[in-house]
């Protein structure tokens, strides 16, 4: 990576982090709030009549959860209404005329979005201090799957926002497919409670890797294999960046 590159990456990251930072009231406060709301609900008040899950007391079981839900939330709606905004406002074309690669733009827009979910996750860990007394496992794995799963869910709000031609397009995806499949992830359960079909039909869930390889790097407990849940990570991330790569440098939802 040349000067030239690596300033206009730093710049994008920089304006992403700006743009969020700037309104940090609306945008990381909120995920933290609403996590404490959790922990209260299903942590003390259910948590106590369900006992303990997979040798666990319920809260201690469904914090790595809640963190994984606020980082895929947050990755995946910065990116989003970030890169739509640019194509409403009709500046992204500043981008695509400037001898900037397309590689470069989809870095800048999936760090910022990154670097907000980890905020994120940072405050909704501390708050859940608050309600149990955490342990980290596995710190190579806790931060491998949190940084591959916010990197994901970027990349994932970046092709929306490439596909969508209205800001409500942008919230179709989040309401009808993230929310279902992250309640349907294992962060309230452990899958090991279905009955083997529907354990088998819940892998199919990619977020079910997700939180469970998180899972083990905070407690070392998982419903998946470690090595597939890396795996289906890394495909995941491969899979969503080269169809990021391949639509900006086609134009589709960009050049009209």
């Amino acid at each position: 990576m040349n000067s030239l590159q690596f300033t206009a990456l730093r710049t994008i990251w920089i304006k992403e982090c700006t743009r969020f930072l700037r309104i940090w009231v609306q945008t990381l406060v909120p995920p933290a709030i609403t996590m404490s709301l959790y922990f209260v609900i299903f942590g003390n008040l259910i948590g106590s009549r369900i006992g303990q899950m997979g040798g666990l007391s319920y809260m201690e079981f469904i914090v790595p959860g809640l963190i994984m839900m606020a980082v895929i939330t947050s990755s995946y709606s910065n990116v989003s209404s970030s890169f739509f905004s640019a194509k409403f406002q009709r500046n992204v074309e500043e981008l695509l005329v400037a001898p900037v690669s397309n590689w470069i733009i989809i870095l800048g827009y999936v760090g910022g979005g990154v670097t907000r979910a980890l905020l994120v996750g940072g405050l909704v860990t501390l708050v859940s201090l608050f309600f149990v007394e955490l342990q980290i496992h596995n710190p190579i794995m806790l931060l491998l799957t949190l940084v591959l799963t916010a990197t994901l869910f970027a990349a994932a709000g970046l092709v929306n926002a490439i596909f969508a031609k209205t800001f409500d397009d942008i919230s179709v995806i989040p309401t009808f497919v993230l929310t279902p499949l992250t309640y349907l992830g294992g962060v309230f359960y452990s899958l090991t409670l279905l009955p083997e079909f529907w354990q088998w039909v819940s892998k199919a869930n990619p977020i079910v890797y997700m939180v469970n390889g998180f899972r083990y790097g905070f407690l070392g407990v998982s419903d998946v294999g470690i090595s597939t849940s890396v795996a289906v990570l890394i495909g995941f991330n491969v899979l969503l960046f080269t169809l990021a790569w391949n639509l900006i440098n086609r134009g589709v939802g960009i050049r009209s």
